[in-house]
C-alpha cells in the first residue's frame, strides 16, 4: 500500500513538471533552436581582416551583436552553402569564433549600410539570417584596421 502511494506521488510530481516546467528548463529548451543565440564575450574570439580585437573592442562588439534586432531568415538550398560562406562582395566580414564546451561554431558577419548579414557555421551545416543594429553598423575598430 505505500508503495502503491509513493508511485502515484512521484507520476504526480512528473506530470506536473511535464505541465508547467520550470522557467529555466524552458529557457535551456529554446535556447537550443535559436537562429541569433546570445553569446558570452569569454567563449569568443573576434577577428576582422585575420587580425584580433582587443579585448575592450570585443566585448563592445559581442555586446552590439547581442542587442540587435532579428530581421528575417535567408534560405539556403543545399549546395549554395559557399556562395553565404563566401560571397561576391567587397564588404570584409567580422568573424566570430565560439568555443563553449564541445561546440566549435563560426560567425560571419557583413555589416552594410541597412542591414547586417549573419552566416553562422557549425560542423557541416550552414545557416544564414540578416539582422539591425544601427550600433553594429557604425562600429569602428580604434587601431585602424579598415
Amino acid at each position: 500500500m505505500t508503495w502503491m502511494t509513493f508511485v502515484i506521488i512521484v507520476i504526480g510530481i512528473i506530470l506536473i513538471f511535464m505541465t508547467s516546467p520550470p522557467s529555466a528548463l524552458v529557457e535551456w529548451g529554446l535556447s537550443k533552436f535559436t537562429i541569433h543565440p546570445k553569446l558570452d564575450s569569454k567563449d569568443i574570439s573576434v577577428l576582422y581582416n585575420g587580425t584580433h580585437l582587443e579585448e575592450e573592442e570585443k566585448i563592445r562588439f559581442n555586446n552590439y551583436f547581442n542587442e540587435a534586432q532579428f530581421l528575417e531568415r535567408n534560405h539556403i538550398f543545399p549546395g549554395n552553402e559557399n556562395l553565404f560562406l563566401h560571397p561576391e562582395t567587397t564588404v570584409i566580414p567580422f568573424v566570430i569564433k565560439v568555443k563553449k564546451m564541445k561546440k566549435e561554431m563560426d560567425f560571419f558577419i557583413y555589416i552594410y549600410d541597412d542591414h547586417v548579414d549573419v552566416v553562422k557555421q557549425w560542423k557541416k551545416k550552414v545557416e544564414s539570417f540578416s539582422i539591425k543594429s544601427e550600433y553594429l553598423q557604425n562600429f569602428t575598430i580604434s587601431n585602424n584596421i579598415n
